[in-house]
């Protein structure tokens, strides 16, 4: 909840069992490497984007990047880093690791220089109480930076599941998460407070001959299992139809990767100037570029 809404505002309700997502990660923990081709992706482009960052940042909390944190580059300019994730199988081997929720992250206030979430962020309950609390983890002119599934990933395959559900049963459940647009991730982070927020888009097209892979690689990634809801399992027939379903439409599935980019505010930082402010023109300017 933002600290300056009022009391008494009523909880966002509970899309994810935070136990079982924790259960999903730790069982995926032995077999990520084999599944992370997204995870890797997102970090490359976290990495190009410290990159190109001049300053330095001391002290650094990384949420589930585990130890794609090695993909780190002397140019980030990321000195001391905290590793942190639901689960602890998925922590690197060395450093200082917390096993720790980024729904109530354990830090004081201005802890850190830099803070950054590789695709955990999407499945928050609280995706405004978690960007709040990073917020506050970081000092003042620090940098947030973020990868997170977005609205269209695995669109193929839960269309391809509904139908079978329907053709089966007559009824339909929830069996895929729901994944925020873009436009709701740039609203939270302005509304968390965050100066000069941007949001951008990567779209990844992955092509599977077997549909069983994208399983493979969901649960590789720790991405399953962890609705709060338990509808009941569908039928074999329901799943074998699911598979023909999704292979006859091609076999690809889109997965949507949303960056979002925020500063904690700093007296130092730009500021747009207030309206009525401007100090030439713009019609007068429009003149003298008709008739130089």
């Amino acid at each position: 909840m933002d600290a300056k809404e009022p009391r008494g505002t009523r909880r966002p309700p509970e899309i994810f069992d935070r136990r079982r997502r924790r259960l999903a990660r730790a069982r995926s923990a032995g077999a990520f490497s084999a599944h992370d081709f997204l995870h890797r992706r997102a970090m490359a482009d976290i990495v190009d984007r410290l990159e190109t960052v001049t300053r330095r940042f001391s002290r650094a909390l990384f949420v589930g990047a585990g130890p794609l944190t090695e993909m780190l580059t002397p140019a980030c300019g990321v000195d001391d880093v905290v590793h942190m994730d639901l689960a602890a199988g998925r922590l690197p081997a060395a450093g200082a690791r917390i096993v720790g929720d980024e729904e109530s992250l354990p830090f004081a206030p201005g802890s850190f220089d830099l803070v950054v979430s590789l695709l955990t962020l999407h499945a928050s309950n609280d995706i405004l109480g978690a960007l709040i609390q990073a917020r506050h983890a970081l000092k003042p002119d620090g940098l947030f930076l973020a990868a997170a599934l977005g609205e269209g990933t695995l669109a193929n395959w839960r269309t391809a599941l509904q139908d079978s559900e329907i053709a089966e049963t007559g009824a339909l459940s929830a069996r895929i998460a729901p994944f925020a647009a873009v436009q709701d991730f740039g609203h939270a982070l302005a509304r968390a407070g965050f100066a000069m927020p941007v949001t951008d888009v990567d779209t990844v097209q992955v092509v599977y001959k077997d549909p069983r892979n994208l399983i493979r690689d969901l649960r590789g990634m720790g991405e399953t299992g962890a609705l709060a809801s338990r509808p009941a399992p569908l039928t074999r027939r329901a799943i074998a139809s699911a598979f023909a379903r999704f292979q006859e439409e091609g076999g690809a599935e889109r997965f949507t990767i949303v960056y979002l980019t925020g500063w904690s505010p700093d007296a130092s930082q730009p500021k747009p100037l207030k309206p009525g402010s401007a100090q030439a023109s713009l019609k007068e300017a429009v003149k003298r570029f008709e008739n130089p």
